[in-house]
């Protein structure tokens, strides 16, 4: 099901490269400057781009922040390495955005919101499996959240440079939310193992001699 969804999700980037080559007439703010019929002039922004960049300058902050937060606190190899990768791939993305951000005088978040504090100091509590199973899980919810945010962006923006950057980061996010699904089910699947193990090492100590 999981794999159907991201099948569906990529086949809205033709529609979305079109948006972002055309621009959105609908969202256009009265007395936009236009180059053509239907294309807003560059650096012309939106509602939807003002909100995009803020919640998408929050949603790099947590992937950096709870990246390096795993990296240091999980003991899961696998976790860790997609840790890195999170951090690596949204650093990178972070600083793209806010080139963009500062050349069309568009402010970002210059803080996570409480929700993801609250996330945050929740991870903060956890260590072993409980943590790995915690970030991961909410990896999975984040990048969809993401994508859906970069959607909204390509069909509803306005500034072209930032249609286009979100168009361009659809594809990461969808493969990082694939890891994070993979590594969930991987993670779900070592839990069960565990507990498997722990039933049977109890009947085994049950019925030894002398007890």
């Amino acid at each position: 099901m999981r794999r159907l969804v991201s099948v569906s999700m990529l086949l809205l980037l033709p529609v979305a490269s079109v948006c972002a080559q055309t621009g959105n007439p609908a969202g256009m703010l009265p007395g936009t400057s236009q180059t053509a019929p239907g294309t807003p002039a560059p650096r012309q922004t939106n509602q939807q781009d003002r909100l995009f960049v803020d919640q998408a300058s929050i949603g790099g902050m947590v992937e950096v922040e709870f990246g390096r937060m795993a990296e240091r606190k999980s003991q899961n190899d696998a976790v860790k390495d997609f840790a890195r990768h999170m951090v690596q791939d949204h650093m990178k993305a972070n600083d793209q955005l806010a080139d963009l951000a500062k050349q069309s005088g568009v402010p970002r978040a210059g803080s996570l919101d409480d929700e993801h504090r609250a996330v945050q100091m929740n991870l903060e509590k956890l260590s072993g499996h409980p943590f790995d199973l915690a970030y991961v899980d909410g990896q999975v919810q984040d990048h969809q959240k993401t994508a859906q945010l970069l959607e909204w962006e390509i069909g509803s923006g306005e500034e072209m440079a930032l249609k286009q950057f979100a168009s361009e980061t659809l594809p990461i996010i969808l493969h990082h939310l694939q890891m994070a699904q993979d590594l969930k089910a991987q993670l779900a699947g070592a839990g069960l193992q565990g507990v498997s193990a722990s039933t049977t090492d109890t009947g085994a100590r049950s019925v030894q001699p002398g007890q």
